[in-house]
This record gives structure tokens, C-alpha cells and sequence, in this order.
């Protein structure tokens, strides 16, 4: 109370004060006082971000042992409270600075979450909630690690390998397609946006189908996975460039959101897959004006050798229903559009039915993942009509996030169907209390909850 007193600490959100102990025996070498802001707006995304913020604070001090304590309304159930604390805890691990060479220490430490008044039953219940949540966000975190690695060391062929890394101790199966085994497929789509790069394409498949699945739903899972997005023959402005390392951010959330529904055994059978290619300017890249064919039989007039991304998609989604999917969703950076629509914090979602996308965006907010409902109104689709070919790959300047996932909906069939759009939303431009600069790892609680909840009968269709 005195160090609040002296030091004008207000208790606002994200507010620290390091008390000194006052004694060299105290129990409590160092404490951090971490502000939570009103608590009328006090909530489960505020555990998970002050969470955050606590391990990033202990750790910018040097590390140690960190224990907390939860006295937040019980709405909601205690382990609900505790779940989100140590997921908020496990997040605020991920460090950004692989590569620096001074020495970084450890990236885990003892955390103690502290529930006053809690009964047996409760701290039990608290306890799963707790490793539940420690489990999905290393995921995300996995995510964040591969989305954060330079283009010059995670080509296509390396995101495979990383994601074969992600299977092992697991049941998790895994199959790389290689570019003979995607031309054999019909998938012109992926070759024609990977023929201007010396790194061959590939579409990594992973399939968890554990013995307690039912044969029906089978959820699919999409993830556009192009390691370094110069934009092609249409080629990006130079600004900024660097950042087109994470245009694969898709497809490390499908990796990263297969490995916790393994670990979870979540009883349900889903199917990720991540068609995986750079998109590079050279002699034998795909130009404006050309038209390529998709393994759907789908022709497509390329008009922006840097819409890249919506081609792969629609190879992979194709691939998906014949793997057996009867549930779609597809995540992407795929448009600036959406980022201008929604913001940094808020990723798109769209699709059809109606039942379907909801639940998907709704699933997604619960998760931390927040979300909103953009429209796909048929009409946009005239957007979108060719003079030579079935469509075109853009639609012109507006409205370009709904006619970009109009593109892509036309690959998922009839099945119900949603895109995820996280170009605004995979990557932090600036440091936050809670979270460094760089990659967030977005979509993967969205997508192990969404699982969860089929797996229940939950999820709408």
C-alpha cells in the first residue's frame, strides 16, 4: 500500500509497479504489481492478456518463479478464470529474438495460479482447465515460432518438415505431395503461382482420425502456406516487403491447430491441408493475362500475379472434399482490403450457411480469436467474370476482401464453407503490454475450439 501510495500507481490496465521487499528475509523476493483496469470491464480476455503481460514483465526483470492471484467474480465457473490466466501465461513465453545472439534465457517457467476459496472439486477442475490451456497456447505459439522463421530458411519443403515435427508424439498422420505428385493431381492452380520460384511447391496433408471419430462430420481444415510473397510479376512495392515472410501464417495455424486437437484426442476426424509455394518474378513466371486450370477444372484468367493466394486455396480446397471433408474452413492473409475493413485486432469471416459461419465466428471470439461476419453477396460475383476463362483472380478495387472470398467459395462445392482472413490480424506491427511485435499465431485456438465443438454436436451447419 505504501509503494502504491508514493508512486502514483493507479491500477490501470497493464499498469506495473515493482515493490521491493521490505526486509532481506521476506517470503516474496520481488512482487509486480500489474494494473487490470476497472473491474466492470473485467472479463476472460482480460486474464489472458494481463496473464500475458505478467510473464512478460517477470521475464524483461530476469526471470523466476511467478505466482498470481484470482479473486475476479465466479461467473463462469473457476476453471474457466484459471484456463485463461494460464493460457495468457503460456503466450507471454513466446520471444521473437531466435536469432540474437546474446544469450536469451529460459522461454518456460514455474507459474502458480492462486484461487482463494476454492473447493477439492474446483481446484481439480482447474487443474485440467490449466494444462488444457498451457497445451493450446504452446501451439499458438508453435505457430508464432514458424511464422517469425525468414523466408531464407522456411521454403516450402522446410514448412513440411516442421510440419512433420509438429506430428511427432502424436497420432497425427502426415503426407507431403511433391510438385510431380500435385501436377499428377491436376492442381495447376498451386504449379502456375509456384513456376516462378526455384523452390518447388508442395501440399502437406494431415490427416488425426482417432478410433473414438464417428465417420461423419469431417472437418476440413485450409491454410494458404506461401513462405515469401514478392507478389510475383505484379511485384510488391519494396516497403515493407520483409513482412511477406508470414504469408503463410494460413497454413502454420492448420500445423500448429492439428497438433493441440491430437494432444486434446479430440474425437473427431479432421483433415488439415496446406498447399505451400513462394510467389516469385522470374522468367518463368505465370503473367498477367494467363489462364491457368485448377485440378477442379475451373479455369482462371490471372489478372494480379499477386492474388496469389486465392489460386492455392482453391487447389487445396478441392483436395480437401476428395479427402472426404463435409465441413470447410479456410484461413488466409489473403487481402489488404480486410485489414482496412476490420482493422489489426479483428479477422474477417465469411462462407455460407448462415448456421455455419456463426458458429465459426462465435467459436473464434470465445477463443480469444476475435472475429466478424463480412458479407459474400452473390452479386459481387459479376466481379469476378472473365471474356476468356470461368472467372478472374480479382475484382477490382472495391469490395475486394467479398469478392476475393467469393473466389475462393466457389472451390468449397455446396459443402458449408468458411474463410478466415487474418491479413490483418498475423502479425503485430508494434509491441503491446501483452504481446511483442511479430507474429500472433491467430487462428489456431479458433480452430482447435471450433473441432472441440463439432466433436460435440456444437457447431451449427
Amino acid at each position: 500500500a505504501r509503494a502504491r501510495a508514493t508512486s502514483g500507481f493507479a491500477g490501470k490496465r497493464f499498469e506495473t509497479l515493482l515493490v521491493a521487499p521490505g526486509h532481506a528475509s521476506a517470503a516474496v523476493p520481488t512482487m509486480v504489481l500489474l494494473g487490470a483496469g476497472p473491474s466492470s470491464e473485467f472479463e476472460r480476455e482480460t486474464c489472458r492478456r494481463l496473464g500475458a503481460a505478467a510473464a512478460m514483465a517477470i521475464r524483461a526483470r530476469g526471470g523466476g518463479p511467478l505466482a498470481l492471484v484470482h479473486r475476479a467474480p465466479a461467473a463462469g465457473g473457476t476453471a474457466g478464470w484459471v484456463e485463461a490466466w494460464a493460457e495468457g501465461l503460456t503466450l507471454g513465453e513466446f520471444d521473437a529474438g531466435r536469432y540474437k545472439t546474446q544469450e536469451r534465457g529460459e522461454d518456460r517457467r514455474e507459474a502458480t495460479i492462486v484461487v482463494p476459496g476454492a473447493t477439492v472439486e474446483e481446484r481439480a477442475q482447474a487443474a485440467a482447465a490449466a494444462d488444457r490451456a498451457r497445451l493450446v497456447g504452446g501451439c499458438v505459439n508453435l505457430a508464432r515460432e514458424v511464422v517469425n522463421e525468414p523466408a531464407n530458411l522456411l521454403p516450402p519443403r522446410v514448412l513440411a518438415e516442421r510440419a512433420r515435427g509438429a506430428a511427432e508424439g502424436t497420432a497425427l498422420r502426415v503426407e507431403v505431395l511433391d510438385a510431380s505428385a500435385i501436377a499428377d493431381l491436376g492442381m495447376g492452380l498451386v504449379m502456375g503461382v509456384a513456376q516462378g520460384s526455384q523452390e518447388p511447391a508442395c501440399v502437406i496433408v494431415i490427416e488425426h482420425r482417432p478410433s473414438s471419430a464417428p465417420a461423419a462430420p469431417v472437418l476440413g481444415l485450409v491454410g494458404k502456406g506461401v513462405t515469401f510473397d514478392s507478389g510475383g510479376i505484379s511485384i510488391k512495392p519494396a516497403a515493407n516487403m520483409e513482412r511477406m515472410k508470414d504469408d503463410m501464417a494460413g497454413g502454420a495455424a492448420v500445423v500448429a491447430a492439428m497438433r493441440a486437437i491430437a494432444l486434446l484426442d479430440v474425437p473427431l476426424h479432421v483433415v488439415g491441408v496446406i498447399p505451400s509455394v513462394e510467389n516469385m518474378p522470374s522468367g518463368s513466371a505465370i503473367r498477367p493475362g494467363d489462364v491457368l486450370r485448377g485440378a477442379s477444372g475451373r479455369t482462371v484468367e490471372v489478372i494480379d500475379t499477386d492474388a496469389e493466394g486465392r489460386l492455392i486455396l482453391g487447389d487445396a480446397l478441392w483436395y480437401a472434399r476428395r479427402l472426404g471433408a463435409t465441413h470447410l474452413v479456410d484461413i488466409a492473409t489473403l487481402t489488404g482490403a480486410c485489414a482496412v475493413a476490420l482493422g489489426k485486432t479483428t479477422t474477417g469471416v465469411f462462407g455460407r450457411p448462415d448456421g455455419w459461419v456463426d458458429a465459426v465466428r462465435r467459436l473464434a471470439d470465445d477463443a480469444g480469436d476475435r472475429s466478424w461476419v463480412l458479407p459474400v453477396f452473390a452479386d459481387y460475383g459479376d466481379l469476378l467474370k472473365s471474356d476468356i476463362a470461368d472467372t478472374v483472380n480479382v475484382g477490382g478495387r472495391y469490395g475486394g476482401a467479398i469478392t476475393a472470398a467469393l473466389f475462393v467459395g466457389e472451390f468449397a462445392g455446396e459443402l458449408p464453407w468458411a474463410h478466415l482472413d487474418i491479413a490483418g490480424t498475423a502479425w503485430n506491427d508494434e509491441a503491446k503490454p501483452y504481446a511483442p511485435k511479430g507474429p500472433t499465431g491467430v487462428g489456431v485456438r479458433a480452430l482447435t475450439a471450433l473441432a472441440v465443438a463439432m466433436s460435440r454436436g456444437l457447431a451449427g451447419s
